[in-house]
């Protein structure tokens, strides 16, 4: 039985994910710093934090689908970010494929979360 939002599956990986991307971007260039490193920190956190409002207004589907969204699109924002730092030989590629393969993971959870709304309170997800 789901009885915070701190017992979703999808939660608990976005939010490792964060902590793990925001550790990383130490290692990003200067020069990024006011670029990508932002909007990666930004980012990585909205998808957790976005989930945990979510569920505080759960009772409103309209509300409640409003932050999946959010936390889907910060979802896909992070593939694309992630990517840069692949493609500009920031980050090693065999780590960039390991998070962009669990941020595919979270926003598959996300979206199925989104579709099944109704059962969120005891879902497991």
């Amino acid at each position: 039985m789901i009885q915070s939002f701190k017992d979703l599956k999808v939660y608990q990986e976005s939010y490792g994910l964060a902590l793990e991307i925001n550790k990383s971007i130490l290692r990003l260039p200067n020069s990024e710093k006011y670029d990508l490193v932002d909007q990666m920190r930004r980012a990585s956190k909205s998808i957790p934090a976005n989930i945990a409002e979510g569920y505080a207004k759960r009772l409103f589907e309209k509300e409640f689908k409003r932050y999946l969204l959010t936390s889907i699109g910060s979802c896909n924002e992070m593939v694309v970010h992630i990517s840069f730092a692949k493609d500009l030989g920031f980050w090693r590629p065999e780590f960039c494929e390991n998070l962009l393969n669990r941020y595919d993971i979270v926003g598959k959870q996300l979206t199925k979360l989104l579709q099944n709304w109704k059962s969120y309170p005891t879902s497991k997800i």
